[in-house]
């Protein structure tokens, strides 16, 4: 099979899984090829363990705990540890074999479940057999590669819940269950269709379950200024997203000398009340992952990695660089713990007594705090805005940063917006606009951040009670556009969990998913209105055209659809069905009704006729 010049791990065009050059990740081929086997035997350990739920006998919460780990190693840059990998692999085989010796019929298991092996060499070998391009249908390859990365964001958000002896059952025997599928070659293109939005209904309950993790055990988020600025002492930066292992370095520092800041996603614990007790916690160090190398060697203090997304260290910082949980990198100092064990960061604390105060990057300050409960104690503040035109649209954006140039896009767009339009944010994305002096409308920031990507049930949760409060019926009659920034798996669990609550017409970017087939991808615009971004001129007219903007033959299909989503069913209905292809959005109504034969007059008629005012 021909190798795509695509990054299965990082998502990126050009390589490192499936192909034979280190990826933009910087992943080499061997550690990206123990990640494909190591997804490999997980799902093989998932199949048994769904098969012992089908015969009525119970799954241990380790091994549910395993399972969510193991995905969790394979996200993008979480873990580079080849050593590491290989070691989760062995234990997965080893806790396959004993699992699958309590079933009463192992026999209907898949391959995976009865591959083991105590011969490290034969890895690699295996590792390239079962990899993402071992699936020859493109669409059934595209699909099952969308499911599994759904689940690797679901994974991140069980796990953290679970570093708060927080566990969902029906959430951990659904990813098992659907883990288990995509080995399943009898499961046709709709079977797996229907599974990847199933994947999206548990993508919500996975992100309540974290959010009431977070929520019960450190308080609700609340509007907080964050320092950008530093203090004279040394310090150690934070990075990634378990809230767990920042409780347990805030009160091992307490007292020492040593202060504590964020970095990157780290951010939004600011926002919790219950770290605002500690005042070495002195605020925000740096911008989104990718910048990383830059800003840890003007820290000059040692560094913890909580999870991903770690960027390949220089030489120059990368003794200072420790590791935990699901992250790792060869050479660094890794930090062991199991779930509800105490971490010890005693070795973090006597590096920083060693080191010199952080450089300063910037002065200043910038706000947050805008989850869901936050935002909905100004609800009432909010909905006025909206009626009396202060506010005429909320933009979703949404999702993860990268280094590449066209992500400048996101700032660019954020500069542009009207001053009547509010961002509705989480995750890394933030940090192309978190700076840029935006304002407010009426004391309401312009840009609300709900804090990290995990958090990005506070924006459904938002939508949802906006619906409630104005009395809709469809989700979609909000003024919200979603204009979000693809990166990485979690974005995918997102993507899938707004789907399956009805959202449409998202617009990703810079570029749709690579890993999408044609035809993957075109049921996603059909049904779902899933486009791309273009340039940030064309997208502000297409997303804040007219409101009072008339129907014309002239006007082009892409435009109907964006200003009136309900058009497509009634042009549907009069036999238009290549809405989702590029090549008809970009037709005018008039050239799309001789196409078809049909009277423009007519059509205009009937779709102002229908279309709500």
């Amino acid at each position: 099979m021909e190798q795509k010049m695509f990054c299965y791990q990082c998502q990126e065009t050009a390589g490192c899984a499936g192909c034979t050059q280190v990826g933009v990740c910087g992943k080499k081929p061997d550690v990206a090829a123990m990640q494909d086997l190591l997804v490999y035997v997980t799902k093989g350990l998932s199949a048994v363990t769904t098969q012992l739920r089908a015969e009525g006998k119970e799954v241990s919460p380790q091994i549910n705990h395993r399972v969510t780990l193991n995905l969790f190693i394979t996200i993008t840059n979480a873990n580079f540890d080849k050593e590491a990998i290989v070691l989760a692999i062995k234990e997965t085989l080893a806790e396959t074999q004993i699992l699958r010796n309590q079933l009463e019929n192992p026999s209907a298991l898949p391959t995976a479940a009865h591959w083991f092996t105590e011969d490290e060499a034969s890895f690699e070998a295996k590792a390239l057999e079962v990899g993402v391009l071992s699936t020859k249908d493109e669409d059934i390859r595209s699909l099952r590669e969308l499911i599994t990365y759904g689940l690797k964001g679901l994974s991140a958000y069980s796990k953290h819940a679970n570093a708060l002896l927080q566990d969902n059952t029906e959430v951990d025997a659904f990813l098992q269950r659907a883990l288990a599928a995509t080995l399943d070659d009898s499961l046709a293109v709709n079977d797996l269709i229907a599974l990847t939005l199933e994947t999206g209904k548990y993508g919500v309950d996975g992100m309540a379950l974290l959010d009431q993790a977070n929520t019960s055990t450190y308080g609700n988020p609340e509007i907080t200024k964050v320092n950008l600025g530093v203090g004279t002492r040394p310090g150690i930066l934070i990075s990634g997203h378990d809230l767990r292992d920042m409780e347990m370095l805030l009160k091992q520092t307490e007292g020492t000398g040593v202060d504590v800041y964020t970095h990157s996603e780290m951010l939004p614990a600011h926002y919790y009340p219950a770290f605002k007790k500690y005042a070495h916690f002195v605020g925000n160090y740096g911008n989104a992952w990718w910048a990383q190398k830059e800003e840890f060697e003007s820290f000059r203090g040692p560094i913890l990695m909580t999870t991903n997304c770690i960027v390949p260290p220089k030489e120059s910082y990368k003794d200072r660089l420790y590791t935990t949980g699901a992250a790792g990198f060869p050479g660094c100092k890794h930090i062991p713990g199991e779930i509800g064990e105490q971490k010890d960061f005693s070795a973090l604390v006597e590096h920083a007594k060693r080191c010199a105060p952080p450089i300063e990057l910037e002065q200043g300050e910038i706000i947050g705090g805008f989850a869901h409960n936050q935002v909905l104690a100004l609800a009432d503040q909010i909905v006025e805005a909206v009626k009396s035109g202060a506010i005429k649209k909320f933009v979703v954006m949404a999702g993860c940063d990268g280094r590449a140039k066209s992500r400048n896009y996101y700032t660019d767009f954020a500069a542009a917006l009207p001053k009547d339009a509010v961002i509705l944010t989480a995750g890394c994305a933030k940090y192309k606009y978190n700076k840029l002096n935006l304002g407010d409308i009426g004391g309401i920031p312009r840009v609300l951040d709900a804090g990290q990507c995990n958090d990005s049930y506070s924006l459904a949760v938002i939508a949802l009670k906006l619906k409630e409060v104005f009395g809709l019926e469809d989700i979609n009659d909000l003024p919200i556009a979603y204009n979000i920034a693809w990166y990485e798996q979690k974005a995918v669990i997102v993507l899938l969990a707004l789907l399956y609550l009805g959202v449409k017409n998202i617009h990703l970017g810079p570029t749709l998913p690579a890993f999408l087939s044609p035809n993957v991808a075109k049921v996603l615009v059909e049904n779902f209105g899933i486009a791309g971004i273009g340039t940030v001129e064309d997208d502000i007219k297409l997303f804040f055209g007219k409101e009072d903007q008339k129907i014309d033959p002239n006007m082009l299909i892409g435009d109907l659809l964006k200003q009136h989503p309900n058009a497509a069913s009634i042009l549907m209905q009069r036999g238009m069905h290549c809405l989702g292809c590029p090549s008809a959005q970009a037709e005018s109504l008039a050239e799309a009704c001789l196409v078809h034969g049909l009277a423009v007059e007519d059509i205009i008629d009937q779709l102002n006729q229908e279309i709500p005012s």
